[in-house]
């Protein structure tokens, strides 16, 4: 009787092995397709990048509780000790997963342009700036260089190849002013 418990255990923790394998397959060759149907466990810890309860990490977690768990009942553990091996051992799998998901999130980088790195930046006016109406300005964002539709703060025309201050920003169009910025400005080369 203890061989077809052991067999039992055995057989459902390989069951639940091929489960996570197979569902950590479709998360692989469909890119997270719980996470484009919104069915994501953690969607309420929403932070940008992966989360722990993600599907590639859960499947992680249910494959490896699984195969650790037949390995440690074929070597004789009873049901219970081989479910906390395998509990320990998805956990850790897991966090090894999650740890590599968020690394790999980490070094992305973003072009992504936000209104604090603006206000105060020098730029020069690249398409004239006509009196109360708009023209183009360029400045650089460290190595990038970046385009904006800018307006005169003061209404007046500022000419082409102008050096302007960034005195404000509204939504894609920037507020700007003639000259440098005064206090311990660095002139940016554009």
């Amino acid at each position: 009787m203890p061989t077809l418990m052991a067999f039992s255990a055995f057989t459902v923790f390989l069951a639940i092995a091929g489960l996570g394998f197979v569902f950590l397959l479709i998360s692989l060759v469909f890119g997270g397709l719980f996470e484009h149907l919104d069915v994501a466990f953690d969607h309420d810890f929403e932070h940008g990048g992966p989360g722990f309860f993600s599907t590639r990490v859960m499947s992680v977690f249910v494959t490896a509780f699984g195969g650790f768990g037949a390995v440690a009942s074929y070597y004789g553990m009873s049901a219970p000790a081989a479910s906390f091996v395998g509990f320990v051992s998805g956990v850790g799998f897991g966090s090894m997963i999650y740890a590599f998901a968020r690394f790999l999130y980490g070094q992305q980088a973003s072009t992504d342009v936000r209104v604090a790195d603006l206000v105060g930046r020098t730029a020069r006016v690249i398409v004239g700036i006509p009196s109360n109406g708009v023209g183009q300005v360029r400045f650089r964002i460290g190595e990038e260089l970046v385009d904006k539709i800018a307006r005169s703060k003061d209404g007046q025309a500022i000419a082409e190849h102008a050096t302007v201050t960034i005195d404000e920003v509204l939504g894609d169009t920037v507020v700007v002013r003639e000259g440098l910025k005064t206090e311990g400005s660095l002139r940016t080369e554009v």
